[in-house]
């Protein structure tokens, strides 16, 4: 395997989850064995996803099942990202949320008081298994008076073991076409998303690796960050797509298996750097 990657100091990975380290809810060879890796390495990390429905549990839970073990503080989701951004330019404001427990909860802990009132700051679209037109109606209403529209992610599309699932971005548009404002998007490809996950585990960009399996998300953004990146194979972008965008993940591997070896190619050369110290 050719790992001719910029090996500067890697102390912290970020990686997506799904299409890197499970698929369709089923864990990807290599994921467990990637997990175990930056732990016995002591390396920070975190897994990163886009989706706002579930909680760091609901998805802690969900990736045990498939044999990947890993804490529920090393989770990060749109949702958590998006209610950190929001506290962080207005504190204990109110907001007005379409979203399940991932996004409701993450809003819960950080101060906002959850509110349909006329005079909400903000109304905050997430994903949901069951989008309602009355709740719809009522967020284009609201923007309409003056509410800022922020969106978690702009995924259009989810998937499902049926096939694809309209999502965050899908139902903003419908929004956007009945008040004319636009969301802004806080998860990927927003370089906020990988900002908020380096300060989260006190990381710098220039000793931080992104891995994810899509070129107009997770390397988009880890590039904007500042960060090098891997593309792995396993999910939506295939090799020859590559050539269609104006930039390049710094390595691309056939799946997350191969990435365990980068991680163990990283412990010696540390070693030998604390033996000159």
């Amino acid at each position: 395997m050719d790992i001719s990657i910029d090996l500067r100091p890697v102390e912290t990975w970020l990686t997506d989850m799904d299409g890197v380290l499970v698929h369709e809810q089923q864990a990807l060879p290599g994921a467990a064995e990637f997990i175990a890796a930056l732990e016995r390495c002591g390396r920070r990390f975190l897994v990163l996803t886009n989706n706002s429905i579930f909680t760091p549990r609901d998805l802690r839970a969900r990736l045990a099942r498939g044999g990947i073990e890993l804490p529920e503080g090393a989770i990060w989701t749109s949702a958590m990202a998006t209610a950190r951004f929001l506290a962080e330019q207005s504190p204990a404001s109110s907001a007005y949320v379409i979203g399940e427990a991932g996004l409701t909860s993450a809003m819960h802990e950080a101060g906002f008081v959850l509110a349909d009132d006329d005079d909400v700051e903000f109304v905050v679209l997430g994903e949901t298994r069951t989008y309602s037109f009355e709740a719809i109606t009522r967020a284009i209403r609201l923007i309409g008076r003056g509410a800022k529209f922020i969106a978690t992610n702009p995924d259009v599309t989810g998937p499902s073991q049926q096939g694809p699932l309209p999502a965050t971005g899908a139902v903003a548009a419908m929004i956007t076409a009945a008040t004319g404002i636009s969301p802004y998007y806080v998860g990927k490809p927003n370089p906020l998303m990988m900002r908020t996950a380096l300060n989260r585990i006190d990381a710098h960009s220039e000793s931080t690796i992104m891995i994810g399996d899509r070129m107009d998300t997770d390397v988009r953004s880890g590039l904007e960050a500042g960060l090098r990146s891997i593309l792995v194979l396993t999910g939506s972008t295939r090799r020859e797509d590559i050539v269609r965008y104006p930039y390049r993940p710094t390595l691309t591997l056939d799946s997350i298996a191969d990435v365990v070896e980068l991680v163990e190619r990283l412990r010696p050369l540390e070693s030998e750097e604390l033996d000159e110290d």
